[in-house]
């Protein structure tokens, strides 16, 4: 039996609990596997630290929680350092290139792009940065594949946004792919 855990960080307001919830739907509706998201944040609205954490597996999770983290998305520096910790050994750190430039020493591979500016530049809207990182952890992890992941996406955001979200998504995906190459 597999357990692959997801860790998405960052401030509040970034999305990232949305994201996911976006990722465990993707693994356990279109994927099939099992699947369970935790999330937690600071009491400020907005700004203060934000985590969700999403655990995959083929056979029964038996604990809701993180306990080694195989994929972390870090975008600021304060979750950076709050949480690469326990990333384990192999494991996979993705950040904001413009928001974390203190980058930690570890055994494990460091993927860097400018996140936010990527969907305010490339997608025109910053309010898509957490599905532009959605798009690079689907595509740096392998744990769900990327058209079921687009179809999370799809079925989780307004009839109105799909063209921009699609965009995001997917242009997430290549850059992560590029980046990690």
């Amino acid at each position: 039996m597999s357990r692959y855990e997801l860790r998405f960080s960052g401030s509040g307001g970034q999305g990232l609990i949305t994201a996911g919830i976006i990722m465990a739907k993707a693994a356990s509706i279109y994927e099939g596997k099992q699947a369970v998201q935790s999330q937690s944040y600071g009491p400020e609205a907005r700004g203060g630290s934000s985590k969700s954490e999403v655990i995959i597996s083929d056979g029964p999770i038996d604990y809701p929680k993180a306990t080694t983290v195989d994929a972390l998305l870090a975008m600021t520096q304060e979750a950076c350092d709050k949480y690469t910790h326990d990333l384990k050994d192999g494991g996979i750190l993705l950040v904001d290139s413009d928001l974390v430039k203190n980058l930690p020493k570890g055994n494990f591979k460091i993927v860097s792009f400018p996140i936010i500016n990527t969907a305010k530049a490339d997608v025109g809207r910053e309010i898509v940065a957490n599905i532009v990182a959605l798009g690079a952890m689907v595509a740096l992890t392998g744990q769900v594949s990327r058209e079921n992941a687009e179809k999370a996406v799809l079925s989780s955001v307004p009839e109105a946004f799909i063209e921009l979200n699609r965009k995001a998504f997917s242009i997430g995906y290549e850059k992560a792919l590029a980046a990690s190459a």
